[in-house]
């Protein structure tokens, strides 16, 4: 959550988060700065779970969009802002979420990311590489040595602001975290 606050209430206007989940990050929403979040999340036990929790909800216009992120079924240029937390390293094409990202952002839009991923050292590297297939597994698809920076730049984005931390009690293998905003290119 920690890492969620550090990025969730800057999101203004009218913002599209990817991969809502049951709705984890609706209490972090500034209300006075989001017009209309659209949620989207492709299955639709997690828009239910999300859609049971009003306090989470209260004063937020939101409109549940039952889908992946390579398919959003918004216009283009019509998002201020867009939302990715903890997701890309799940969506099985990463890069056409994002490239949806790019299509649907106003221009001056931006994305803002809190992910975890690939480390640069070596040595947790190499142990992410190993264990990425028992990760995979077990967590619905989540690769452990997707780098958020490197698929932001390879889909057309720019990287504005970024950090990049080590969790405090989570295994290194797991808790490479990137965080922060990036633009069209």
């Amino acid at each position: 959550m920690k890492q969620r606050e550090k990025i969730i209430p800057d999101a203004h206007g009218r913002v599209l988060e990817v991969g809502c989940g049951s709705g984890t990050n609706f209490s972090l929403y500034d209300r006075s700065k989001v017009d209309t979040l659209f949620a989207l999340e492709p299955h639709a036990e997690m828009i239910e779970k999300a859609q049971k929790k009003p306090e989470h909800m209260a004063g937020l216009d939101i409109r549940f969009l039952e889908t992946g992120g390579e398919a959003v079924p918004l216009d283009d240029n019509s998002i201020d802002t867009v939302i990715f937390t903890f997701t890309l390293c799940t969506i099985p094409d990463w890069a056409g979420a994002l490239k949806e990202a790019r299509r649907v952002l106003k221009p001056g839009g931006r994305i803002l990311y809190s992910e975890h991923g690939g480390s640069p050292d070596a040595g947790v590297a190499k142990w992410q590489r190993r264990f990425e297939p028992l990760q995979k597994a077990l967590a619905g698809g989540c690769h452990l040595t997707r780098v958020p920076t490197d698929m932001l730049a390879q889909t057309g984005f720019r990287v504005q602001e970024g950090h990049t931390m080590y969790l405090p009690n989570t295994p290194k293998i797991m808790g490479y975290a990137y965080w922060g905003q990036a633009v069209s290119a």
